[in-house]
């Protein structure tokens, strides 16, 4: 009886810390720009957010701190009109020669084209695993979101709670996952006209600068980075931790059916299928259930 009063103890203890270690940001509280900022914005109250890229600067915002596990969401409003040349880049990173990485990145497009969403991970400094999609929607006329749910046991990418993409944990097997490095939250508009837009064919038409991307309600329902020892520490499987519950370690059925007919219908490029790129030497988590 005692012992498991201790244990009670040792746990709600453990639950109280990592309450504090949860983040419910918003821009100006828990970002700051780090270039571009002299022709951009965070508005109101700091819940608005406004990127811009002219011909002098592109511009970019990173979180103050850096996280292990947890939901991290964003509501953005992309580039309306000719919006060809242009990159909106949000994404999660670490830093160094072995940083890990996860990618939403959404290349612009000619007025009355989609835009192409573009999405990746780096695992110990290695990327090359692109998928890319169209929309289901007109990404610039409203503001949608775009969430980045990463636990112990899998990666999955949202659009609108739409899963459209799952990276899982298969470490055991010798495949990297980003489980070990705290990162960061960031955002860019910048030019990438030389590859963003039919493999850089067509260029920013500067004649309709200024480029913005509207973004709102930044989230970041996730673990504190504070060292090496977050590392075992935001994965434990204790309630604070919401992310490591078993409803997080897979798709149900529905979101299982949800991703399907994204990628049915809207994947539009996907590195597991391109043998001529990798000359059939393809990446291990290829051949592995990813939901």
């Amino acid at each position: 009886m005692a012992g498991s009063r201790a244990m009670f103890i040792v746990v709600f203890v453990f639950a109280m810390a990592f309450q504090h270690s949860m983040v419910h940001a918003n821009f100006r509280k828990s970002m700051y720009f780090n270039w571009g900022a002299n022709h951009s914005s965070i508005l109101g109250n700091g819940d608005d957010l406004r990127l811009v890229l002219d011909q002098t600067s592109g511009s970019g915002i990173q979180s103050k701190r850096a996280f292990l596990f947890g939901s991290i969401e964003m509501l953005i409003k992309l580039v309306p009109g000719n919006s060809a040349g242009t990159v909106t880049a949000y994404y999660l990173s670490s830093t160094g020669a072995k940083h890990d990485e996860i990618d939403f990145e959404f290349l612009g497009n000619s007025t009355g084209e989609p835009y192409t969403m573009h999405t990746n991970i780096y695992t110990q400094g290695q990327g090359n695993r692109e998928q890319q999609f169209k929309l289901w929607f007109d990404p610039t006329a409203n503001y949608h979101n775009y969430t980045i749910h990463w636990n112990p046991t899998e990666i999955v990418w949202y659009v609108d709670s739409v899963p459209i993409r799952v990276f899982k944990n298969y470490e055991s097997e010798g495949i990297a996952y980003p489980n070990k490095q705290g990162m960061r939250v960031y955002s860019s508009l910048w030019n990438a006209d030389n590859w963003a837009t039919r493999g850089g064919l067509v260029k920013i038409d500067w004649t309709s600068a200024p480029f913005v991307a509207n973004y709102r309600s930044f989230r970041a329902r996730a673990c504190k980075w504070d060292g090496p020892v977050s590392i075992s520490q935001c994965a434990l499987p204790i309630r604070a931790n919401w992310w490591t519950s078993p409803v997080y370690q897979q798709l149900s059925s529905r979101q299982q059916g949800q991703l399907k007919w994204v990628r049915d219908n809207y994947m539009i490029y996907n590195y597991c299928t391109d043998f001529k790129r990798f000359n059939g030497q393809m990446a291990p988590e290829c051949s592995k259930p990813q939901f």
